[in-house]
């Protein structure tokens, strides 16, 4: 049976709205003779969707168009009763998932970087916007950077007029969920073991590699130099620091979105006198040690002369009002969890911190 979920980018993951699957139901059938289990309205809490709002019945395909739920924290299942007695699909059933607007981005692979491109229509030279993704993401299906969480598909909602380049950091076999490396990664995989200590997540050979792509697509005249531009979350957010230092002089500006803080990249983000960048994250996270070495970092700039180091913690009021540590009774270090989700707020422009990066051209 062919099941086939319509989804889209949500702030924490995947949004399901429809559902199409083979049926042999004959006759008419009406949203009320269907049934809904195990859909969560919320990223975070247990409040279900409201259920199903139509079904449409041809050619021997049942759509049913859905309330809203996300769809990889749910366990979804849908039942028939009356004279769609006996149907049932459930989410293990789903053997295509269709994404709005992530659809879209072309499937690249070059210099061993597998990666996402959003292409704008114009054939002028045009900003890019290039996405780190953090550590959930890290893969080899060079898909789950675009729809594991918020990022590349909302800028490119908001900017369609820019390229917007998401690439896949490599994940560690078996760590994590993480997959077993394809065979056709295994020679790129020996070059960045011989390279470095750390061969998985984002590491100074794959982001030389990305962006010595970004530097063929501006000698080609693709992408106007004077505004590309980097941005990432948690582990991209750490890689976003990393990648001003290997590619020194690319970016116009960048906007790490709480970023891992490690002696390597404190002392990047401390060096970065004269980089525009706005450095944003929850007031507290889960890891509650990485405000302290940002605000110092970003105070080291700001004492330097670096009028252009800004810093975002976003308040409580804020992060709650995306839904983040509002359950009754949620414990503290639940609520760090959630609110390490705070991309959310960036991507949907936040104190204008995607307009300011937007904004800016390189000198």
């Amino acid at each position: 049976m062919k099941v086939t979920a319509y989804t889209r980018p949500g702030d924490f993951g995947l949004i399901i709205y429809a559902l199409e699957a083979e049926t042999d139901i004959g006759g008419r059938v009406e949203a009320s003779d269907f049934e809904i289990s195990g859909n969560y309205a919320e990223r975070f809490t247990d409040k279900k969707a409201e259920g199903i709002k139509d079904v449409r019945l041809a050619a021997g395909v049942i759509r049913f168009e859905l309330y809203d739920f996300y769809y990889m924290r749910s366990r979804f299942e849908i039942k028939g009763k009356g004279p769609a007695e006996g149907f049932s699909v459930s989410k293990d059933d789903v053997t295509e998932i269709k994404t709005d607007i992530a659809d879209e981005f072309e499937y690249c692979e070059e210099d061993g970087i597998l990666y996402r491109l959003h292409v704008p229509s114009t054939k002028e030279k045009r900003p890019l916007v290039l996405f780190l993704h953090g550590g959930g993401e890290n893969g080899f299906d060079n898909k789950l950077q675009l729809v594991g969480s918020i990022g590349a598909p909302a800028i490119a909602k908001r900017y369609p007029d820019a390229y917007v380049m998401a690439p896949q950091a490599p994940a560690r076999p078996g760590f994590d969920g993480g997959p077993p490396m394809p065979m056709s990664k295994q020679r790129f995989h020996e070059n960045l073991i011989s390279a470095t200590d750390n061969p998985y997540g984002w590491n100074r050979t794959n982001l030389a590699a990305i962006c010595n792509i970004i530097r063929r697509m501006i000698a080609q005249g693709r992408v106007d130099e004077k505004r590309v531009y980097v941005t990432g979350l948690s582990m991209g957010g750490g890689g976003t620091i990393m990648s001003l230092s290997v590619g020194a002089g690319l970016f116009a500006a960048a906007v790490p979105i709480c970023p891992t803080m490690t002696p390597d990249t404190y002392r990047v983000l401390c060096g970065l006198t004269k980089q525009k960048l706005w450095v944003a994250a929850a007031f507290v996270d889960h890891t509650i040690y990485r405000h302290k070495y940002i605000v110092d970092a970003i105070l080291q700039l700001r004492d330097a002369g670096n009028k252009d180091a800004k810093l975002t913690l976003f308040a409580p009021e804020e992060l709650e009002a995306y839904g983040m540590g509002v359950a009754d009774g949620i414990p503290y270090e639940k609520k760090f969890e959630e609110y390490h989700n705070c991309a959310a707020l960036v991507y949907h422009n936040e104190h204008g911190i995607m307009d300011w990066m937007m904004d800016q051209t390189k000198d």
